[in-house]
């Protein structure tokens, strides 16, 4: 895994490292960069095998970092979070071979991606459940046609990279799909890309 924390000496007089992202200015937001610092020197412990709490590619994918003036430029942390959800990815990916054997781990995957598509191959309007009218959800409209893509993948092969699933995005709307069910699946559809990669 790359090095992210390079040595900046400032605060105390004394060195503090920090990650080599580009910082917002002005009225702009990103990251908060102590959290993202953390973040970092976590998961390169837990990488490396220092760490009495190891981390996953699925707790990668799911960090989250409040959004501060002056903070890290939100582009740059995710596109890194990217390289080292696949790091581990493809240690687990390793592991699960390792336990299962290539016909198991095959199989697994397989069996996985058979359940994110027929979820996802439901009738429009009808892929997940639905929020109340008086909560918001996401756009039913934006998710079924991200789920058609989805789909297409899957069965034929057509071109999604994983990047393009991990910045899916919907606009909410009253009545929408709920969205822990959305975001499960999108993960699945990661975890398999993940795999097969």
């Amino acid at each position: 895994m790359t090095d992210l924390r390079p040595t900046d000496t400032a605060g105390e007089g004394h060195a503090r490292p920090r990650a080599a992202f580009p910082v917002t200015r002005g009225r702009e937001k990103g990251y908060d960069r102590d959290a993202v610092d953390d973040f970092l020197l976590r998961a390169r412990e837990s990488f490396e095998g220092r760490s009495a709490e190891p981390l996953t590619s699925w707790d990668v994918r799911h960090a989250a970092f409040a959004l501060v003036r002056g903070g890290y430029a939100i582009d740059a942390v995710d596109s890194a979070l990217g390289r080292i959800e696949d790091a581990f990815a493809a240690r687990e990916r390793e592991a699960e071979v390792g336990r299962l054997g290539a016909a198991g781990w095959v199989g697994r995957t397989r069996e996985l991606a058979q359940e994110v598509l027929d979820r996802l191959s439901r009738p429009p309007g009808r892929r997940f459940d639905r929020v109340s009218v008086l909560r918001f959800g996401y756009r039913v409209d934006e998710v079924d046609l991200v789920a058609d893509r989805i789909c297409r993948y899957l069965e034929s092969g057509q071109t999604v990279t994983v990047e393009q699933v991990r910045a899916v995005a919907f606009r909410m709307q009253r009545g929408g799909y709920r969205e822990q069910q959305v975001d499960a699946v999108l993960d699945s559809v990661v975890e398999v890309m993940l795999a097969v990669s």
